[in-house]
């Protein structure tokens, strides 16, 4: 008889709710990172970049001036690229992606691209194999 024994990459879901928590109180203490100046040109994005001016007082990090991300500023190693019911998302555009997917760690993200038939399709497939999708 052979002993089945979880992968290595398996949390138990009762520890990974713990880190998610934990994650979720480190974001909500994070700093929202702007882009310098971004508030002055709407042709500037709100993505962050790093400034590289020479006089740069947001560089130098002055007071009052915006926080710099760094490596404090990360979640746990065990949740990164989770989402917040603690599933990795993976994008799905054939029944064979789908086939590939564990229900236990993955939840499925339909492609965009899909017309109706094989989005119908697919989302029959993955009901009966107990896959969750986001975007149903």
């Amino acid at each position: 008889m052979i002993k089945r024994t979880a992968s290595p990459r398996a949390k138990p879901r009762r520890e990974l709710a713990s880190k998610l928590k934990v994650r979720k109180a480190l974001k909500a203490r994070k700093p929202g990172f702007v882009r310098q100046e971004g508030y002055r040109h709407v042709k500037l994005k709100k993505v962050w970049r790093r400034p590289k001016g020479r006089h740069s007082k947001l560089r130098l990090r002055e007071k009052a001036r915006g926080g710099l991300p760094g490596a404090g500023h990360g979640s746990p190693r065990e949740v990164r690229g989770l989402n917040r019911l603690g599933f990795r998302e993976v994008r799905v555009s054939t029944a064979r992606e789908l086939g590939a997917l564990n229900p236990k760690e993955e939840m499925a993200v339909l492609a965009g691209s899909l017309g109706r038939m094989k989005r119908e399709e697919l989302l029959k497939l993955a009901c009966e194999r107990g896959i969750r999708v986001t975007n149903a």
